[in-house]
């Protein structure tokens, strides 16, 4: 799916919610597209239709099984996020403590910061780069949030690396979250990275 190509899906809602250590959630990306969404922005000092991006499932690498979602974008401009989002069914008037891992694959290790890792969790789902966490910010130390994330240097690891992050909510009022997992540009070249295996652990608090 490239730029101006925004994906929109059923308002579908995969996973539950239980006290078990089950995932509510979990994607590897070997079934159809299903609910995902794709989208991306960029600064405003670039339209958006200017940015070149793509993302797809991709046989292309796979942390296991056959399949991976594949993000790529274009670094002219030293700026821009690409991400994919599905929707995540909880109870509504419940305060959750959740986790969320999933691996990302860069094409080696180097000393520059070439992409940033994305993964949001929250009521809304993204729309532009600020709804993403700050560079170097994790969710997991900070207690009750309005949403859960983590933005982290890519390129750490030649291959798969995992990431994660815990979110602790406050009381919710909605039945659907969006799990969203993406990269931000930070360096002017472009760059192909693969997401794999996420989960999503739900317990109640």
């Amino acid at each position: 799916m490239r730029r101006r190509g925004l994906l929109r899906r059923s308002a579908g809602v995969a996973g539950c919610t239980g006290g078990s250590d089950d995932p509510a959630f979990e994607e590897g990306f070997e079934e159809d597209i299903g609910d995902w969404t794709f989208g991306a922005a960029i600064g405003p000092e670039v339209d958006i239709d200017e940015f070149d991006w793509e993302a797809s499932f991709s046989e292309e690498e796979a942390a296991s099984g056959e399949r991976s979602l594949r993000i790529w974008n274009q670094g002219d401009y030293d700026d821009g996020v690409t991400w994919a989002t599905h929707p995540i069914a909880i109870e509504s008037g419940n305060a959750y403590r959740i986790e969320v891992t999933g691996q990302f694959w860069s094409e080696s290790e180097s000393f520059n910061t070439i992409r940033h890792a994305l993964m949001r969790l929250g009521p809304e789902p993204p729309e532009t780069e600020e709804d993403f966490p700050q560079p170097g910010l994790n969710t997991t130390d900070l207690g009750e949030t309005p949403y859960g994330g983590l933005r982290d240097a890519l390129w750490l690891a030649d291959g798969w690396r995992e990431y994660s992050f815990e979110w602790t909510t406050p009381e919710l009022s909605t039945d659907t979250l969006h799990l969203a997992v993406g990269t931000a540009v930070i360096w002017e070249a472009d760059a192909t990275h693969y997401v794999d295996d996420l989960a999503v652990t739900v317990e109640s608090r």
